[in-house]
Parts: C-alpha cells; structure tokens; sequence
C-alpha cells in the first residue's frame, strides 16, 4: 500500500519564467526511481503537494498532461514561504512531489461533446493540461468542437505565450485571448475582462460543457453569462484547487459544509455546489 504522505522524490529539470513580473514560474520535474513515474498516475484536473524538505509543502494543480511523458509540469506563484523557496531553487536540486491527489475532469462524461474551456490568470494550469490532453492526436476525435477563453491583467501576465501562438494557429480549436487593458500597439487579441469576452464569443450551449478554473471573482461574474448562454448547472464544470491544504481529508481546513473539497474536489459541478453552503 503506497503511503500518502511519502513524497515521490524529483528532480528539477527545466524552469521557466512564465510572466514578466517573474512571479510565477513554471517547474519541469523527472521522477529519479524507475517506476515512480508510472505510480504518479493522474488525469487533467488533479493536483498534487510539492514538497521540500525543511520548509513545508504547497498544494498545486498539475499543469502537465498525462499524454507528456518523461515529466511533470507544474506553474507556481511566489506568494510565501515555500513558493518563495521554490522560486530561487535552481535546475538539477531534488525534491519530492506527493499525489496525485483529488478527483479531475469528467473526462468519460463529457466525451463526444463541445467543449469551452474558461480561464483566468495562473489558475490556467490545469486548463492547460486538459488542452494538451484533449489536442492530443489519439485524443482530439473523442471531442467536438473546443473553445477557449483565456485572460490576464496584461499580456505579460499571459502564461504558456508560446503554446497560445502555436494553439491560434490550428484550425480545431478557437481560442479567444484577452487582457484587463493594454497600451501595446502590437496587441492582436482582444481586450476586456473575461465574463465580457465570454459573453460575447462563447453565445450558446450547442451540446456543449463548460470547464471553468479561474480567480473567484472571475468565476462570480462568469456564472450568470454561462447560465444566459443556456448552460445548465450540471454542464458547468469548476475547480475550487484553491481551498486545497493537506490533500487527503486529515487537516480538515478545506471543508464545504460535509464535503472535503480534497476528497470530494477539487472539481463539482454547478449543481452540485448549489447544494452546499455559499462558502467557496
């Protein structure tokens, strides 16, 4: 029986300064034992615990997909002491990551149906994986159309710019980028918070399910625009990975009435938040 407070110990291979606050920085890991790898079995919409010793852990969506072999992919924000730790570790230092955890995406559920895919700032990262996942060649025909709406405050604040550039470029997804506001003359995207942005580009349900990870208040204003486009509750898909802690239930800190959103999340649906207390 795996242990799970045990962390898988890891190495990091490659890290990338995601924005130009240098804030928020995205960690390539490799497994070091043969097998650990494979034991680390996730699905778009996990998370997991990045663990260093000596100074704690964090609780962080997997930003990688499980189609990527050879690594895990996680963005991390630089808000305190771990992230911070983390931050100014460098490629080559080992560490452990501890998961995966939570439940993901209904991924069975929502096969053969059109999907939109709504995102805010660095909650993106498991919105990126499940884009990977789903483009993937042996993946991209289980899925009808795929619609993306992806914003930030500037275009620095963009993560992943090369993949958004490769992902305009293809003719089976449409992507629709924007920023809060921008003086940029060579900005070519669109301009506006992204309830507005959704509102306008995303204007019916067409057997459609919606995926929505973002800042709660994006997610505030958003809801009522999906409702108008005819979504209905049960088709709307949120992540609350922001109340994770332990990631296993014992802590007890990101209860929603009776449910651990760790054990019981971080994903539900609309309907199914409607039923718990107005806490998330």
């Amino acid at each position: 029986m795996i242990n799970p407070y045990l962390p898988y110990p890891v190495r990091i291979n490659e890290i990338i300064t995601e924005t130009e606050d240098r804030n928020l920085k995205t960690f390539k890991f490799v497994f070091l034992n043969p097998g650990d790898e494979e034991k680390f079995a996730y699905t778009p919409g996990q998370f997991a615990e990045l663990s260093i010793p000596g100074k704690g852990e964090i609780p962080v969506g997997i930003a990688s997909s499980p189609t990527e072999k050879g690594f895990v992919k996680f963005t991390v924000n630089k808000t305190g002491l771990v992230t911070t730790h983390l931050h100014n570790m460098k490629e080559g230092d080992v560490m452990g990551i501890r998961g995966p955890l939570g439940n993901w995406y209904p991924w069975e559920e929502i096969e053969g149906k059109n999907i939109v895919i709504i995102g805010g700032g660095f909650a993106f990262t498991t919105l990126r994986s499940s884009i990977v996942y789903m483009l993937t060649q042996e993946n991209r025909s289980k899925f009808g159309d795929i619609s993306v709406v992806y914003g930030a405050r500037s275009p620095g604040m963009l993560l992943y710019k090369d993949e958004l550039a490769a992902w305009e470029q293809r003719n089976d997804i449409n992507m629709h980028i924007t920023v809060d506001g921008t003086d940029d003359p060579d900005w070519k995207y669109n301009v506006g918070f992204v309830p507005t942005i959704t509102e306008e580009k995303i204007t019916g349900a067409n057997d459609a399910y919606v995926i929505v990870c973002g800042p709660p208040i994006m997610i505030k204003f958003t809801q009522p625009v999906l409702e108008k486009a005819g979504f209905p509750p049960e088709r709307i898909i949120l992540s609350l990975e922001l109340r994770m802690k332990c990631g296993i239930g014992i802590c007890g800190r990101c209860n929603i009435g009776e449910k651990y959103v760790c054990k019981d999340g971080p994903v539900f649906t609309l309907d199914q938040l409607k039923k718990m207390p107005p806490e998330y």
